[in-house]
């Protein structure tokens, strides 16, 4: 009787062991599944390459943004997503036209300095002559009140405020410095100035100056506005030091055109047992004309695709309608984002979870979510299947700026992937943000971090009773 009864004891034990810890087994073996694939096919990468370097800059309106939108929905297509489909928007048509310059007129030893200077996105043109004026320094916006229009009017403000070199989060050292960039133009020409040039929003010490939108106030004038690299932003300094009266000649070529026709671009896995829910995964397709938007959002588009294919690779059925979505016109418009939550809200869809990426091809750390406490908790529940060279921390704030249009619509919870942003800011909106600036096994990483997400959001949901339900 006692072997039977020992054995009798050991099936009825093993019976009542919480399904949690056989599932959760399944989980860890899976997400392990996700990360092997994406790190050992390199698909990701070799779609990047492709963008960057078959299509390269594409900003809204242009024809590198109409070749990206029609090689995405192949590669959706070819893949055999279920649905792959475009969602016409109107976008901005800016062109930056012959290559800008900014020079440092003669001193009194008649020596000229050129210095390396971009457009910053949007900036009307100068005359073609360019505009030369004397230089006027100031550290914010808020200076400019103080000095009045009296010491700006008719000459070019130099906003010399540098990225915060002391943050450990570059993210904050970006905000604490782009506000010259975006809103400066206005500001100086409401006391009369004739131009501004800032010191370029980076971290990096380099001399590749860093583009980025613009703008400008609707009922005050529009002035050219240029941004200078970092090592060109020290040269301008030491000379007004040397040299108060230091004269400068800007001349910018761009040029606005008529709003163009483009396209967001979506492809679905449809749900298997609740369709009419979705997921939605996305990145902006468009990208700076300068550089090859590699990291800048051709990273989070790709990993969007690839967070699809490489669940359906693996054989996995989501429950959910999943769907990967190229935004176009983050960079000077959102109008994509925005468009696509008109859509949604019009169609009565129901989104469950938003994702985006775009913080660059960078190691994963971490998921920034938009959402409840309660949901937040569930989500945080996901950390253990990771490994913790990858996904530490989930926090309570992040998302993105094109599924916010339709998250401060619907309520629909949000995330951001989280990466290591110690060099985003190096490459971000600058000539050097190419794909030869991407690590392949940093972005198949970041791909792997989206997919194992999705996947256990889809299986389990956002409620917070437990991973068995909804």
């Amino acid at each position: 009787m006692r072997p039977f009864l020992l054995m009798f004891l050991l099936i009825f034990t093993m019976a009542g062991f919480p399904q949690e810890a056989d599932s959760g087994n399944e989980d860890a073996k899976m997400v392990q599944k996700i990360f092997e694939e994406c790190l050992v096919s390199g698909d990701t990468y070799h779609l990047l390459e492709h963008l960057c370097t078959e299509i390269g800059p594409r900003l809204s309106g242009s024809q590198g943004a109409a070749d990206a939108v029609a090689w995405t929905r192949q590669v959706m297509s070819d893949y055999g997503f279920d649905r792959v489909f475009l969602q016409e928007v109107m976008v901005p048509h800016w062109e930056r036209g012959a290559a800008e310059s900014a020079v440092i007129n003669p001193s009194k030893s008649g020596e000229k300095t050129e210095l390396r200077m971009l457009a910053i996105g949007g900036s009307v043109p100068t005359p073609a002559s360019g505009i030369t004026a004397e230089i006027i320094e100031v550290m914010s916006l808020d200076d400019l009140e103080g000095l009045g229009e009296k010491a700006i009017k008719g000459k070019i403000v130099f906003f010399n405020r540098p990225f915060d070199q002391k943050v450990i989060s570059t993210g904050a050292g970006y905000g604490g410095a782009v506000d010259q960039r975006t809103r400066g133009a206005s500001a100086a020409a409401r006391y009369g100035a004739a131009a501004v040039v800032i010191r370029s929003v980076t971290s990096a010490m380099d001399d590749n100056p860093h583009t980025g939108t613009l703008i400008y106030t609707e009922d005050l004038p529009r002035i050219p506005a240029g941004a200078l690299g970092y090592q060109s932003a020290d040269k301008l300094t030491e000379r007004l030091k040397a040299d108060p009266k230091t004269r400068l000649t800007l001349t910018i070529n761009s040029q606005w055109f008529p709003d163009a026709l483009s396209h967001n671009v979506v492809g679905e896995l449809k749900g298997s047992e609740r369709p009419d829910e979705i997921i939605a995964i996305g990145g902006h397709l468009d990208a700076w004309d300068v550089g090859e938007g590699a990291h800048d959002d051709g990273a989070g588009c790709m990993q969007a695709i690839m967070v699809l294919r490489t669940l359906q690779k693996l054989g996995i059925k989501p429950r959910h309608t999943l769907r990967a979505v190229m935004f176009m016109n983050e960079e000077n418009g959102l109008r994509g984002g925005k468009r696509y939550a008109d859509l949604a809200v019009e169609n009565t869809e129901y989104h469950v979870f938003l994702l985006e990426s775009d913080a660059g091809a960078f190691t994963p750390r971490g998921f920034g979510v938009n959402a409840s406490d309660e949901v937040l908790e569930k989500l945080r529940s996901f950390v253990q299947y990771f490994d913790p060279n990858t996904v530490t921390h989930i926090r309570k704030g992040g998302g993105g700026a094109d599924i916010g249009p339709l998250h401060r619509a619907t309520g629909t919870p949000m995330a951001g992937l989280m990466v290591d942003t110690q060099r985003t800011f190096d490459y971000h909106h600058a000539e050097t943000d190419l794909f030869e600036n991407v690590n392949r096994r940093e972005l198949e990483l970041g791909t792997a971090a989206m997919a194992a997400f999705i996947y256990l959001i889809d299986k389990y949901g956002l409620a917070a009773d437990g991973p068995q339900s909804e």
